[in-house]
């Protein structure tokens, strides 16, 4: 049995058809809610309801459980999100239940250049959320993940509305020369099945991406080819659009441009191009206009809506 937290999520709903046609029992574990949870259809779970803070419910949760495969995080929910509540104190809450249940593996989501002493949010919290599970004694892989991308990501999405919906311009962070290495998700999911098998990966903690680096600039131009529009590229000096992300955090609900989205596109994340090849004899998808075709007839007001509200 596999235990798969933030099943919900944009990789969750990704991998959960995967592992369920690979054979793999499933449970997934939700947080009680009065909305209907978006799990793909047509995949048969075991569901378990419970908080990562509710410590009780997480034993429960991983009775009879052989591997956790842990993809929540808080860093999408908006600023009022707690990265250390979520993403640093429910991962510790969770590797500890794991390790009295007997859990032979514990997969992580993790980012590239998560570390406990950086500077950026989201790379903290999951650098902090890494030791816990590397101090709870269950056998382990982190996967640290470049940027992610597909039909319902929150970044390359985020990117086409803006450059759809710009008056005539878009404004580029800095001088457009951060390097991006996407990983299409599809290929995240595979690696994180095989992962489970992969004896090479147990206490390892492994860094992947796609298959070439991406410079923003060029993402930028791509999406415009892929949207048929084009608009003016102004370079923006970074603090003054974090000013601007920072406004717009506290007046809409849940803003797709924050600070933390910003962050990415600090500085360079990247890490050998033929890693995935490497440590899972599999060829990732390149990020093009081939596989960005979903972008093409995409229904934007209900993006926008989702960006915004989460629905």
């Amino acid at each position: 049995m596999i235990l798969v937290t933030g099943a919900t999520g944009f990789v969750g709903r990704s991998l959960l058809p995967r592992l369920v046609e690979g054979g793999h029992p499933v449970r997934v574990l939700l947080r009680p809610a009065r909305q209907s949870p978006r799990l793909p259809r047509g995949v048969p779970v075991q569901v378990a309801l419970a908080h990562l803070d509710d410590e009780r419910s997480l034993r429960a949760a991983v009775s009879g459980v052989d591997a956790v495969i842990h993809l929540v995080g808080a860093e999408w929910r908006g600023p009022q999100a707690d990265l250390l509540v979520t993403d640093a104190g429910g991962t510790r809450r969770m590797a500890e239940a794991a390790a009295a249940a007997g859990v032979k593996r514990f997969i992580y989501l993790s980012h590239l250049g998560a570390d406990r002493a950086s500077g950026y949010p989201v790379l903290k919290a999951k650098g902090i959320a890494e030791e816990f599970i590397r101090q709870s004694g269950v056998p382990f892989t982190i996967l640290r993940s470049a940027l992610l991308f597909g039909p319902d990501d929150m970044f390359v999405n985020v990117l086409a509305a803006l450059i759809k919906f710009g008056p005539g311009v878009f404004f580029m962070p800095g001088d457009g020369r951060t390097a991006l290495q996407p990983l299409w998700v599809d290929d995240l999911a595979t690696c994180i099945e095989w992962s489970l098998a992969e004896g090479s990966l147990l206490d390892q903690t492994v860094s992947i991406g796609g298959p070439e680096f991406v410079p923003l600039r060029a993402m930028v131009d791509m999406l415009m080819e892929v949207l048929g529009v084009r608009r003016l590229v102004a370079p923006v000096r970074p603090v003054y659009l974090r000013g601007g992300a920072w406004f717009l955090e506290q007046l809409l609900p849940r803003s797709p441009v924050t600070t933390r989205w910003l962050d990415y596109l600090a500085i360079s994340r990247t890490c050998e191009l033929t890693s995935v090849t490497r440590h899972f004899g599999l060829k990732p998808a390149r990020f093009s206009p081939a596989t960005l075709g979903y972008l093409r007839n995409k229904r934007w007001l209900p993006e926008l809506r989702r960006f915004v509200f989460g629905t």
